[in-house]
């Protein structure tokens, strides 16, 4: 399939079109080819993907000096044109999001309507991050001077993007890149490398050259951006311990980095609340895209007085979520997206059955040996979703991410223990809390050592607000004014009046 685009920004239609049949490195406004090339499964049939290249260090190189040269003059672009150009970027994204949508399914495997979702909410990122405020803050301004403090671009980043969520979150870290005045190199995961390299060819009609470049490559790409020495800052989305290697490399040159880690996010449920509302909207909350969220609910803790009844309910949503290829009418629940995060799932399955936990509904995988097979679905990656029934706060499931559909629920008495319990984790990502009083959610809320903390919802992330972690889940904001501003360094100048 083939899309076309607009002029855009820099007066030029640098491509045509976007043809999803054909992927290339973008180095200095360039399709670049490469020697050697790479595929990835579709994880719903695990059939070939088209090839991608695999970046080279001269091409790491060439995009770093690209980037270095293009950095002044965007930095000099004034900020409304720079607005304007991230939102006209934004249009035609929606303007080909079809598209997108089917090859993120394809690279993916999520269902085609969170596929759409994701695309709509990508748009919605650049948008509204071009809208924000970004002034300088006057200090002082008194008949004798004037103090104020401005935020000036680093230079050249680059944004390494998960395979969870790729094209938000790309675009979560190209608005505010591009807004504040830098060039960007985006690096795609190897997983899912499609619609990242084709959404930097779009927006090539919309910046000047080597203001955003994509390279696409194997496990040696981010350690090469992560230590060249003109790259300025790195933000990195992705696992705790890729991240700890991520810090560990920029440190050597002291670069800048924004890190947004794994979670472990708790949910707890008052014994006040609607059972079957609330373990309907729970229920989703954890097993949306196949649990591959790192802002997700991973523990559910239910106020004993209740937990009967709404593990009762929650089993009979989680029935109800349909599993299969993300292309068929009706599915919520995709595939794993790789071999790698599969084998880790079932490594909990099996630890699962090892300990005598009681699963409460599920279990099943597509090949998982002796373990029932989730029946009809072909060969992919797909786990059956997974209701574990109040395992030991010491298993497995409870103290890691298991980061796929596997849920355990957990009874408590007393809000001090629940509480003490939902922090007892090296994660601080997300956290929820469910029940009427609205005094007593915001008491508790006040009280959990989490980035993100919502009430009666989950997952209710906006652009326009800080997204950060405590503890192991990560380092600096994202999105936000404070997203734009980890894009900075911070100037103060100090000029007297007379």
């Amino acid at each position: 399939m083939a899309i076309d685009t607009k002029n855009g920004s820099n007066g030029t239609a640098v491509h045509a079109s976007l043809d999803f049949t054909t992927f290339r490195n973008i180095i200095n406004g360039k399709l670049v080819s490469t020697t050697q090339t790479r595929h990835t499964p579709n994880p719903s049939t695990l059939e070939p993907n088209p090839e991608v290249p695999i970046a080279t260090p001269q091409d790491v190189d060439d995009a770093v000096a690209s980037a270095r040269a293009a950095a002044k003059g965007w930095a000099a672009t004034p900020l409304a044109e720079r607005q304007k150009a991230v939102t006209d970027f934004a249009a035609a994204l929606r303007d080909n999001a079809d598209a997108f949508a089917q090859m993120l399914v394809r690279e993916q495997g999520k269902p085609l309507a969170v596929a759409q979702d994701e695309l709509n909410r990508a748009a919605q990122w650049l948008e509204v991050q071009a809208r924000l405020p970004f002034p300088e803050e006057i200090v002082e301004d008194s008949a004798e001077r004037v103090v104020k403090t401005r935020y000036v671009p680093v230079g050249v980043a680059v944004g390494i993007v998960p395979w969870n969520y790729p094209v938000m979150l790309a675009c979560g870290k190209i608005a505010p890149a591009l807004i504040t005045g830098n060039a960007l190199i985006v690096k795609p995961s190897p997983f899912t490398p499609y619609c990242n390299l084709k959404l930097v060819e779009l927006a090539q009609a919309f910046f000047p050259s080597g203001v955003i470049q994509a390279l696409s490559g194997d496990d040696n790409l981010g350690p090469w951006l992560t230590a060249n020495e003109g790259v300025d800052k790195v933000s990195f989305t992705g696992s705790t311990a890729t991240g700890k290697l991520v810090m560990q490399s920029c440190a050597k040159t002291l670069k800048r980095v924004t890190l947004e880690l794994g979670g472990n996010d708790p949910a707890i449920i008052f014994p006040d609340v609607d059972i079957a509302d609330t373990a309907a909207k729970t229920a989703q909350f954890a097993f949306l895209n196949s649990g591959q969220i790192c802002v997700a609910i991973k523990r559910i803790y239910v106020h004993s007085s209740i937990y009967r009844e709404f593990l009762e309910a929650f089993v009979a949503v989680t029935k109800s979520l349909q599993v299969g290829d993300g292309l068929s009418e009706g599915v919520f629940v995709g595939p794993v997206q790789n071999k790698m995060q599969y084998d880790r799932v079932r490594g909990f399955l099996d630890n699962i059955q090892a300990t005598k936990a009681t699963i409460a509904y599920g279990g099943a995988t597509t090949d998982h040996g002796d373990a029932p097979a989730v029946q009809g679905l072909g060969k992919g990656y797909f786990v059956q979703p997974t209701v574990v029934d109040n395992p030991p706060d010491t298993s497995r499931i409870v103290v890691e991410e298991p980061f796929g559909p596997v849920v355990p629920l957990l009874k408590w008495d007393t809000e001090e223990e629940v509480i003490a319990r939902a922090n007892n984790s090296d994660a601080g990502l997300g956290a929820s809390i469910w029940t009427k009083d609205l005094q007593c959610a915001e008491r508790v809320a006040a009280q959990l050592q989490a980035g993100s903390v919502w009430v009666n919802s989950h997952l209710d992330l906006r652009p326009d607000a800080t997204f950060a972690g405590h503890k192991k889940s990560g380092i600096g904001a994202e999105w936000g004014v404070e997203g734009l501003r980890s894009y900075c360094n911070p100037q103060t100048i100090t000029l007297p009046k007379a």
